[in-house]
């Protein structure tokens, strides 16, 4: 009888130390994403305000802030599961099998979206300004991330960031009454 509480009591204190040590783990990997986190915010919140002081644009400043903060963020979950003891070496591997074929099958977007950053930064053109790109004319009413939105005699034209930056653009500048027009049309929305 009393060899087998010896032997339970051992077993206990073996199994508390490999407890304990897992909660130290856990702990341990959610302080580093923690770290990771309150990383990214900082550095998106700095972003923000260097984008605001040199007058870049406000939404290209918002959209590198969130894209440091992600990055970090999954860079920040992969070093908590290394810390954890799992084998991150094949969630690296995958991880990149996966951003190829994504990158591959979203090419188009990819280009588009990196066009409309370029267009944001650059200002060829302006909210205004008449524009005519490949068979397509129109004043620009709206520059977003993957399209530039084009009025033309009511009929908005959606074309893709890519053909306007791949493309010889006609680009003229607004009367003062066209350009007072679409002031007072974007006060209404």
């Amino acid at each position: 009888m009393f060899l087998l509480a010896e032997i339970t009591e051992s077993s206990l204190n073996g199994n508390t130390t490999v407890i304990v040590g897992y909660v130290l783990r856990g702990l341990t990997a959610l302080a580093v994403f923690a770290a990771f986190w309150v990383g990214g915010v900082l550095l998106r919140g700095v972003i923000v305000r260097v984008g605001k002081t040199r007058k870049f644009d406000r939404y290209l400043a918002k959209l590198f802030g969130k894209t440091v903060w992600l990055t970090l963020m999954v860079v920040g979950g992969i070093t908590a599961l290394g810390t954890v003891g799992v084998d991150v070496t094949a969630l690296v591997a995958g991880l990149g099998i996966t951003g190829f074929a994504l990158g591959f099958a979203m090419k188009d977007i990819v280009s588009n979206v990196v066009s409309g950053i370029l267009i944001i930064m650059y200002k060829p053109f302006r909210h205004g300004d008449r524009v005519k790109v490949s068979s397509f004319s129109g004043i620009v009413a709206n520059i977003d991330l993957r399209y530039t939105t084009l009025d033309s005699d009511g009929t908005q034209i959606f074309v893709p960031n890519s053909l306007l930056f791949t493309n010889a653009i006609s680009v003229d500048q607004p009367t003062e009454n066209e350009a007072v027009d679409v002031a007072v049309e974007s006060d209404e929305l």
